[in-house]
């Protein structure tokens, strides 16, 4: 009898020191892939399957409203940064030569997670800024291997109109694929490994994902917690499939480039259970923004209306699935909201600091450096466990890329101000329509948007529902005030010359 009592207190006891071990923390991200390329959400309707995403979601939650950005800087930014990425200036699609990048000012999840002891290493797409100051590695990544931009300006060099002016090049031309490491003095190494080119797209996902297991196997062997995030290419267009992998989905190019995506997912899988890691290691899968759908059939589907760049559900809902055995249930769907801001808050609980958005809102010294930052996401553990059964978010704001707020939702209720009109490519180029009286829809009777366009009755539900409209402008008022004692730390990057006319009148820049 007290031979089994004392089995029983060893079998207690590695069971508290398992669970007050710190999991790793594997974050694996595609580009621009919409909810329907994943078989677990179409159930095969696409003609080929992603048996290794789908397997996070079996063995792991899968969400229903889960809420990326409208673009790739924005998507990538929310989840890093924690916040509404209009805090970090971070809102316009990085272009090659941009100013705009990540701030010294600016917090980031792997700086939150290095001051908890963990190895944090970022692996493929970055797009958030190109100079040296902006790279991961001056941001808390020890490690980071990849590209800066979007794979249609990486490979514009090729086009015959691009200019051969050296000094061109130089000044506004793609940065290579980088290889830095952070030196543990404030500072880096930067290796320019070459130019991303249209036939080096076939293989940059093998390459960054060969850099990132390399990471994961050293830290295993070193028992170092790990943050690990893969970010790779597919499926942003253009789509270069390398030749061995033409044809494998019985479909077209696209097509073939997700069951490749699918495959490299299935090998961080492998990795880790092969060194034992699965048990204590926090798995997500997701994606930056919704499809870029003017490129089909160079691009990802979504159920959800419109695309990336616009105020409709379709260029902000992502795919999303996220595994942690013993700790969230195996299959299970989440309905309430929830976004990439919460990721930051979630995963630093999960490493044993709960107190990160308190700490950052009143300053607090991170790594030799003082930040002062406003956290938007909320700590979304107890509702992945299922100990909560409603999501702490209630609300969602829908900002474009030129940082203004598009629209709000909270709870089932979505309020639309700026309204995108245009198609295709338009899209990008026509200015948002300001409504005087705000758009309203029911995303849970309604999540694709269709009454407005298709009931002969949406306006007269949509009068009797005024009521909604008055408190989410409080809520969206309170919000942009919240601007005032945290001001964004950059303005976002235009495309037009707009910013140039604000600076002539305001005698910014005259002699």
């Amino acid at each position: 009898m007290i031979r089994s009592l004392g089995f029983f207190c060893l079998l207690a006891l590695a069971a508290v020191a398992h669970g007050a071990d710190k999991p790793n923390i594997l974050v694996i991200w595609g580009d621009d892939i919409g909810t329907w390329n994943i078989s677990h959400n179409n159930r095969g309707m696409m003609g080929y399957m992603t048996p290794n995403i789908d397997r996070i979601a079996r063995e792991g939650v899968a969400f229903t409203d889960y809420y990326g950005q409208q673009s790739c800087t924005a998507g990538r930014a929310a989840f890093i940064g924690g916040n509404v990425p209009v805090r970090t200036g971070m809102t316009k699609v990085g272009m090659p030569g941009a100013p705009q990048g990540w701030q010294k000012s600016d917090v980031t999840m792997a700086t939150v997670l290095k001051s908890a002891g963990y190895a944090t290493g970022q692996f493929g797409k970055n797009h958030q800024g190109d100079r040296d100051e902006h790279l991961p590695t001056m941001h808390g990544f020890d490690e980071f291997f990849g590209n800066l931009y979007h794979l249609n300006a990486e490979e514009e060099p090729e086009n015959m109109d691009y200019p051969k002016d050296p000094e061109f090049r130089k000044k506004f031309g793609p940065r290579g694929v980088l290889h830095c490491k952070a030196d543990g003095k404030g500072g880096q190494t930067i290796e320019d490994t070459g130019a991303l080119t249209k036939k080096r797209m076939e293989t940059i996902d093998d390459e960054s994902i060969k850099v990132a297991k390399e990471f994961i196997e050293k830290q295993s062997k070193e028992g170092k917690p790990f943050f690990c995030w893969w970010n790779a290419t597919r499926m942003h267009f253009r789509t270069h499939v390398k030749e061995e992998n033409r044809g494998i989905s019985g479909q077209d190019e696209y097509s073939d480039g997700m069951v490749e995506h699918d495959r490299h997912v299935g090998e961080l899988l492998e990795l880790i259970d092969e060194l034992g890691l699965a048990e204590n290691t926090i798995v997500l899968y997701s994606t930056d923004n919704g499809p870029h759908y003017n490129t089909w059939p160079d691009a990802g589907t979504t159920p959800f209306h419109g695309e990336k760049n616009s105020n409709w559900e379709g260029a902000f809902r992502v795919p999303a699935f996220v595994r942690w055995p013993g700790e969230f249930p195996a299959g299970e769907t989440r309905n309430g909201i929830v976004s990439h801001e919460d990721w930051l808050p979630t995963f630093a609980a999960a490493a044993g600091v709960t107190d990160i958005k308190e700490k950052l809102r009143e300053g607090v010294e991170l790594n030799g450096r003082t930040y002062r930052n406003y956290i938007d996401g909320y700590n979304q553990l107890d509702y992945l466990s299922g100990e909560s059964e409603e999501s702490p978010r209630k609300e969602f704001w829908y900002v474009g890329d030129d940082g203004q707020v598009m629209a709000a939702r909270y709870n089932d209720w979505k309020v639309v101000f700026l309204e995108n009109r245009a198609n295709r490519l338009q899209i990008w180029k026509e200015p948002f329509v300001q409504l005087r009286a705000p758009d309203l829809y029911n995303l849970r009777r309604d999540p694709f948007e269709k009454a407005k366009i298709g009931s002969n009755t949406y306006e007269d539900w949509y009068i009797d529902r005024a009521f909604v409209m008055i408190p989410i402008q409080q809520m969206a008022g309170k919000f942009l005030m919240t601007m005032k004692e945290f001001p964004p730390s950059q303005k976002p990057g235009s495309w037009n010359l707009s910013e140039i006319e604000e600076q002539i009148s305001s005698g910014i820049g005259s002699n």
